[in-house]
């Protein structure tokens, strides 16, 4: 009973790990349809988070056939759940990518962004790029150091999300682009949050606890 557990388990995490391989594509596909009006790589974003529903909806049946097949305790109960919550916070993650690759989208040929905009949306993607690949590697390690990285960073996007406020307050542009600049800023805002819950559960797997007294954003309910 144990060898088919832990084959089933691997069969769940390396799904969860091509979900994030499969979000770290729409987070930079979203990018290029923002940042160079690319509406083929925008149409790539929309049409790819089907893929990342389904694999959210295979990891949940497996991990429900887990808990009620296997009866895991201890640790291993952990990882289930955890992998549960993983699975939920990656599929957010796919549709917030694909909310801003319609966005990129709506507007074709033109940006959504005025100019003076893009400089700032720029830095955030990059950075959320960069912590796309982090979540990768946490997540084939079970690294909770790359998890910890993730968590402490998080104020530099927090800050750069802050500028796009000043920007949306701009006589120079038009009112739609003051709703673009406040969506889109935030949702790669959300972006960043939910790397940062996925990478707190990483921890709690690793270590069992929690490294954050206060819950993560999305948890307390907050919009995707």
């Amino acid at each position: 009973m144990r060898v088919i557990f832990n084959e089933e388990l691997k069969q769940v995490a390396d799904d969860l790990d091509r979900m994030a391989q499969d979000v770290r594509k729409a987070i930079n596909g979203a990018g290029e349809a923002l940042l160079k009006q690319d509406v083929e790589a925008a149409q790539t974003v929309i049409d790819g988070d089907i893929e990342i529903d389904a694999l959210e909806s295979s990891i949940i049946d497996q991990c429900v056939r887990l808990l009620a097949r296997q009866n895991p305790v201890a640790t291993d109960l952990r990882v289930v759940v955890s992998t549960l919550r993983l699975a939920s916070t990656f599929e957010r993650m796919g549709d917030l990518a694909r909310h801003v690759a319609e966005g990129a989208r709506r507007t074709y040929p033109a940006s959504p962004l005025p100019e003076e905009a893009q400089p700032v949306f720029a830095e955030m993607l990059e950075f959320l790029s960069d912590t796309a690949d982090q979540l990768i590697a946490m997540l084939s390690d079970r690294d909770a150091k790359t998890a910890e990285h993730i968590i402490l960073n998080d104020d530099k996007l927090d800050e750069l999300h802050h500028k796009t406020f000043e920007l949306a307050l701009s006589d120079n542009i038009t009112r739609q682009q003051t709703v673009d600049i406040v969506l889109l800023g935030r949702f790669l805002e959300r972006l960043g949050d939910h790397a940062v819950s996925a990478a707190r559960r990483v921890v709690y797997i690793v270590s069992g606890f929690d490294p954050s007294k206060k819950p993560a954003r999305d948890e307390e309910g907050a919009i995707e």
